[in-house]
């Protein structure tokens, strides 16, 4: 097999400061042992996220340039909207200034005390917004998606058995909609099959429950289908996408994500009833409809984003450049979930520090070692971010104790992976000197913010 190259060129670029060991370890005891309290200027590779972090293309940049600012009926709103109405055919599509907005909307509508709403996994965003409501977030993730060691095609998919015994237990009336995610970021990135889309599908239809998708990541899940699943080998990247939401009868987006943007996201839906409540509580906390927090240079950049996504090419790229990642980590022995995710490589921590228990947080000690090593900023997902305690005041932790390592779109180059892999891989055989941490200060809800540290 060729090279595979990106599938662009650079026609700008951003310097990297460079920082020594001995810099990083105080700059991490000053940000609490947590580095989203980091300063980006101190970050030499930023795996955070891969949210907001894309480099935009020549013709997004071309699209600010000419976006049209009027409060109401802007064009940019209407191309945005003819955009999302291509690739997702709801009928009402309302513009959010990111996901957690939409989120937000939906679920105070929505939501409730005595409520319960089932996904595939439930992303940070969604479930604190669920929990804020009053209502129940109750993850149906598959169970060969909880073994990190094994390689299957689509780990990311609803378990629906559990699903459709889930409905019986709580009652239909109790559950006002059913998401699926894609891909399956809670659950190492892993994509979800259209048959398991089309079975959850038919599960909500029996018990007259809707089914929304949380469509952050729905290109990347696409072009899995496409080289995965029966069937789909021959069909266009646009036609899977439009199938996948055929599907569903509302979407969530952040935009930040597979529309190749750094700010924007979106609600859209098939009810016109659910659609009027959404827009009356979008003018009260985001905006005019036709902005919803947005200027109309986002809206266009949006719009060109999700043109460009569904770009095999770019795809192909995008999926390959992550799986290069993993494959390097993966021959030096460093646990990863397998097969690799469509945004990012996950650290299975539970077998990289098998000797830190989940109360004193191994991913966070992973975390912490990447920064001083090789200036890494990455997150972890799991004791910190999903944690829960009992009313004995006992930590409850989640199946998988993982850190994840996002790849902004279009920014790093392979030289800068291959550094990646150099400091995991150093990491890894210097782990008998990790420690675990505890809390100085945690925040009630999404605690993994701005909570801060100390090693035990």
């Amino acid at each position: 097999m060729k090279t595979i190259i990106e599938p662009f060129k650079i026609k700008s670029v951003e310097p990297i400061r460079f920082t020594t060991k001995e810099e990083r370890e105080i700059i991490l005891k000053d940000a609490g042992y947590n580095p989203f309290l980091i300063h980006a200027d101190d970050v030499l590779i930023d795996l955070l996220t891969d949210s907001g972090t894309s480099a935009m293309s020549a013709a997004q940049w071309a699209g600010i340039m000419q976006g049209d600012e009027s409060y109401a009926g802007s064009r940019s709103f209407y191309r945005f909207e003819a955009a999302i109405r291509k690739i997702t055919g709801m009928k009402f599509i309302i513009p959010t200034h990111q996901g957690r907005a939409a989120e937000k909307i939906l679920f105070s509508i929505v939501g409730g005390k005595g409520k319960y709403f089932p996904n595939n996994t439930h992303f940070d965003t969604t479930r604190a917004n669920i929990e804020f409501s009053g209502a129940e977030a109750d993850d149906f993730l598959n169970e060969i998606g909880k073994h990190p060691e094994i390689r299957a095609d689509f780990k990311g998919n609803m378990d629906i058995e559990k699903l459709e015994k889930f409905i019986q237990e709580k009652g239909k009336e109790n559950i006002p909609l059913c998401m699926i995610t894609i891909t399956n970021n809670s659950g190492g990135g892993q994509p979800v099959s259209m048959q398991n889309i089309r079975e959850t599908k038919e599960v909500c239809t029996k018990y007259g429950i809707p089914l929304f998708i949380d469509a952050c990541r729905f290109a990347e899940n696409a072009y899995f289908i496409k080289i995965r699943e029966k069937g789909y080998e021959h069909k266009s990247i646009l036609e899977i996408v439009q199938e996948i939401f055929s599907y569903a009868d509302g979407v969530t987006m952040s935009a930040k994500k597979d529309a190749l943007v750094n700010i924007g996201g979106f609600l859209a839906m098939q009810d016109e009833k659910l659609a009027t409540q959404c827009r009356n509580l979008l003018i009260v906390t985001e905006g005019f409809p036709t902005y919803g927090g947005l200027a109309g240079r986002d809206l266009e950049a949006v719009a060109q984003g999700l043109e460009e996504v569904l770009d095999e090419n770019y795809l192909h790229y995008r999926i390959r450049s992550v799986a290069y990642l993993g494959d390097k980590l993966v021959a030096a022995g460093v646990p990863i979930i397998e097969p690799p995710g469509g945004h990012a490589i996950y650290l299975d921590a539970k077998r990289f520090l098998p000797e830190i228990p989940p109360y004193q947080f191994p991913g966070q000690a992973i975390v912490c070692a990447l920064y001083i090593e090789g200036g890494i900023r990455s997150v972890e997902i799991g004791s910190v971010m999903f944690g829960k305690n009992d009313e004995n005041g006992n930590m409850i932790s989640p199946p998988m104790e993982l850190v994840r390592l996002a790849i902004p779109r279009r920014v790093y180059t392979q030289s800068h992976i291959d550094y990646v892999s150099e400091v995991v891989i150093d990491a890894y055989k210097q782990r008998d000197k990790m420690r675990g941490l505890k809390f100085t200060y945690e925040a009630p809800m999404l605690r993994h913010f701005t909570a801060k540290f100390e090693p035990v």
